[in-house]
């Protein structure tokens, strides 16, 4: 598990969702990627949503600078990543660093969780999640 705490404020910080325009196919996109979810984000969905995490909403498959995040939390400003074999991969480490560049540059904090730490141990996960979220 990766925790990527911004200490930078950003005068796009409160505009993630409201200052920015979302063109039809990242919309449908994100919608598409709601319905075929991963196991992974599937379990951690179950504890995230309707505010049973810290009392916190959060919301799925959110379109940001171009890209989709898999959870985010406007109230913490923070993006959850769940992170497949796929990440590994150098054309993808190039899309998540550019990603991740985009949530910095809007003040945004970043974790990114592997499937496998997801299924293994949700609660070691959310535990240390909690801890992060509490900092913030």
């Amino acid at each position: 598990m990766l925790f990527i705490k911004n200490t930078h404020t950003s005068p796009l910080s409160s505009g993630i969702i409201f200052l920015q325009k979302a063109n039809d196919h990242k919309i449908s996109q994100a919608r598409k990627l709601r319905k075929t979810m991963t196991e992974a984000e599937r379990i951690l969905w179950l504890y995230l949503r309707n505010r049973k995490f810290c009392n916190l909403k959060f919301r799925r498959q959110q379109i940001m600078e171009g890209f989709i995040a898999d959870f985010f939390c406007h109230e913490k400003k923070l993006l959850i990543e769940v992170d497949g074999g796929i990440h590994n991969t150098e054309p993808q480490k190039a899309i998540d660093a550019r990603k991740e560049s985009a949530a910095l540059s809007r003040g945004l904090h970043i974790v990114r969780i592997e499937n496998k730490e997801i299924m293994h141990s949700i609660k070691v996960c959310l535990k240390k999640l909690e801890e992060f979220v509490k900092e913030i």
